[in-house]
């Protein structure tokens, strides 16, 4: 078997345990098993093509692997779900306390979320705003605004 076809087959199962792991790591090995590959097409004799392969690894992981990891590892810009209901105001429907309570989150059409005082020591009346502090399960934490 020719060597440029060897490199090449370590090349796809590295790429394939890449996309398995997605640390890009072993995606830069394959990458640097993919120009080795070359290497060897063009006749080199096994000892450069070691070479070249330690040289772009080397490069590959030192080099370019943090910048692809930085990319990756962006947080998150957007809240979904839950989550984004969190910070928003809302509209006390029925009286809220330490143990229970109605709010309307996301103005006059918005949903009705059962909902406790973030503090328990307080009473919220109805027709106050609040802001969503937490969501435990399918209540809203809430805080009055002042």
């Amino acid at each position: 078997m020719d060597a440029w076809l060897i490199w090449l087959i370590i090349a796809v199962v590295l790429l394939v345990v890449e996309m398995l792991t997605i640390t890009a790591a072993v995606g830069m090995l394959g990458v640097a098993a993919v120009i080795t590959a070359g290497f060897a097409a063009l006749g080199l004799p096994v000892p450069v093509q070691l070479l070249a392969f330690t040289v772009t690894a080397t490069i590959g992981v030192l080099l370019i692997r943090p910048i692809v990891r930085r990319h990756m590892l962006r947080p998150q810009l957007e809240r979904f779900g839950v989550e984004a209901l969190i910070g928003k105001p809302a509209y006390v429907v029925s009286e809220v306390s330490g143990l229970d309570g109605r709010v309307r989150i996301g103005g006059i059409r918005g949903e009705e979320w059962t909902a406790r005082a973030y503090d328990q020591t307080l009473v919220i009346p109805a027709g106050a705003t609040v802001d969503v502090l937490e969501i435990s399960g399918t209540t809203a934490l809430v805080y009055p605004r002042e």
